[in-house]
């Protein structure tokens, strides 16, 4: 359950964080950029220990986001130049695990440190989240699955899922297929309609919200 203040998920750039308290995790979702990108400090309230997805932009307000926790670890969800532009600067400051796919991680400024495949584990303090691989939006895009076995899921999907539909895949109906394929069997197969979905720019969603729209989004081929 949240505590405080209802977490929404709704932020803009230049205004406040949105913090939502969990058992043993807090997420801290601020929106950065030009491209109003979401980025996404999940932080161990046992240990400190934080997880960085999508060093986005706007690299001091993203430290200034993270507060005293340690930052072990940034995951860039794919390759796409809009989630990255602060990695470099976050990186020489704290010096974290730089984490992608292997398919996206040559598309990254800097080296990666860890490559990571479909149903890998990120550990940070006593939490930990799930890779899942969804192929469609770019080859190595990946969500990653904060599962605590409490029957409400957290899903932070970058650009493969959205309110409204998958992410892009740019008019290549093979993308598209993949995508969709991967969202029904990884996704909308396993887990249960209480699980939040965090996506790369925009308002959050569930997945109750969108499952019964998924067989449209085939149809309609976007």
């Amino acid at each position: 359950m949240d505590h405080g203040e209802k977490y929404t998920g709704d932020v803009a750039v230049g205004g406040p964080a949105a913090t939502r308290e969990l058992p043993g995790l807090r997420i801290t979702k601020v929106a950065v950029g030009p491209h109003d990108n979401n980025a996404y400090l999940l932080r161990c309230t046992v240990t400190g220990d934080t997880l960085l997805i999508d060093a986005a932009a706007e690299p001091d307000r993203l430290l200034e986001a993270r507060g005293d926790g340690l930052l072990l670890s940034v995951v860039t969800t794919h390759q796409h130049s809009d989630h990255w532009q602060a990695l470099e600067a976050v990186v020489g400051v704290t010096g974290p695990t730089v984490i992608a796919h292997p398919l996206d991680a040559p598309g990254l400024p800097i080296p990666v440190t860890e490559t990571v495949e479909d149903g890998d584990v990120i550990e940070f303090g006593e939490a930990q989240v799930t890779v899942i691989h969804l192929h469609g939006h770019t080859p190595g895009s990946i969500a990653l699955l904060y599962d605590p076995g409490r029957q409400e899921p957290h899903l932070f999907t970058g650009d493969s899922l959205f309110p409204g539909g998958p992410g892009n895949t740019h008019g290549n109906p093979r993308d598209f297929t993949s995508l969709m394929n991967d969202l029904e069997s990884k996704i909308f197969g396993v887990l249960p309609d209480t699980t939040w979905v965090y996506p790369g720019h925009g308002k959050d969603t569930t997945l109750g919200i969108e499952r019964p729209h998924v067989g449209e989004w085939r149809a309609r081929g976007w």
